[in-house]
């Protein structure tokens, strides 16, 4: 298997201490469990979405076990503006602040808030399961493009994270770069359900959710691979990665990084895991590896 030469890489306006980090969602509600990613291996972490105002969340179940990975609903939850006291210990790492919001101006509010407190937002116009937000917005790519301008004429590096449930990802990544973005996330999870035999009744309480883990990865490859072709900034790969194998897959799709979600829940040290088998000093740079593919 290639190997890449280990050391910082630049992505998107943001230096990541090497090209993995930690997804939003999983790990990311506090200062401390933040920090603890980092310091197992992680080049960078993305923080749980935070939003206008306080949500509780859909009632429960949230999170359902299915094969090949997981069912979530979780509804958003978060403190809102209440979470800017998780990032002190946090101060110059490499920490990108998720957020969201219903209209252009939300999230120009809420990104804000982080102005000079993290390394860049990344826009969550992608949950599938949160009525009014997320993908709500992220399915019209005019609404994605006014978000990603009114976040963008802030001055802070943008991310934009895009979900797969629209029938061309390539036209939503195009309306991003033209808002502004400095670099995309593909993809968000799969909106899915599952319903109990038994019960005879949906296995989330909210019904619908999305799927996340290694079922989705072959549809993450081919939305980063049709990204590449369609845009000319970063792309950071997110969707079923677990091993050092997938990440360079990845990369050869057209990837500068990648995020990591599900697999931290299966294994909390796959960050260091992967770099022993991803990265060695005499290996490629990753600039001959990132979107090989298309040659």
């Amino acid at each position: 298997m290639e190997k890449i030469r280990p050391g910082q890489v630049e992505v998107g306006g943001v230096v990541l201490g090497n090209h993995l980090l930690l997804a939003a969602g999983i790990l990311g509600t506090t200062g401390s469990s933040l920090s603890r990613i980092l310091s197992s291996g992680a080049g960078g972490v993305v923080t749980k979405s935070i939003g206008p105002v306080p949500l509780d969340g859909h009632p429960g179940p949230c999170l359902v076990p299915v094969e090949g990975g997981l069912l979530n609903a979780m509804g958003l939850p978060n403190p809102s503006m209440e979470f800017l006291d998780e990032l002190a210990p946090l101060s110059g790492k490499p920490v990108v602040a998720s957020i969201f919001g219903g209209s252009p101006a939300e999230f120009a509010a809420v990104a804000g808030w982080f102005r000079g407190k993290v390394s860049a937002v990344e826009l969550n116009l992608s949950c599938p399961h949160a009525r009014g937000y997320g993908a709500a917005l992220g399915t019209d790519p005019v609404l994605v493009e006014e978000c990603t301008r009114a976040v963008a004429g802030l001055g802070i590096p943008t991310w934009v994270k895009l979900t797969p449930n629209v029938t061309d990802i390539a036209e939503i990544g195009r309306a991003a770069e033209k808002g502004g973005a400095s670099a995309l996330v593909a993809i968000n999870t799969i909106k899915a359900m599952r319903i109990s035999v038994g019960l005879k009744r949906p296995v989330l309480g909210n019904r619908v959710g999305g799927l996340s883990g290694r079922a989705v990865f072959p549809v993450a490859v081919r939305c980063v691979y049709e990204l590449y072709d369609a845009c000319s900034i970063p792309i950071i790969g997110c969707g079923g990665i677990s091993s050092a194998e997938d990440v360079l897959e990845m990369m050869m799709a057209g990837a500068s990084a990648v995020e990591l979600g599900t697999a931290v829940m299966e294994n909390i040290s796959v960050f260091s895991t992967i770099s022993s088998d991803l990265y060695d000093k005499n290996g490629v740079p990753a600039s001959a590896i990132v979107g090989c593919a298309h040659d």
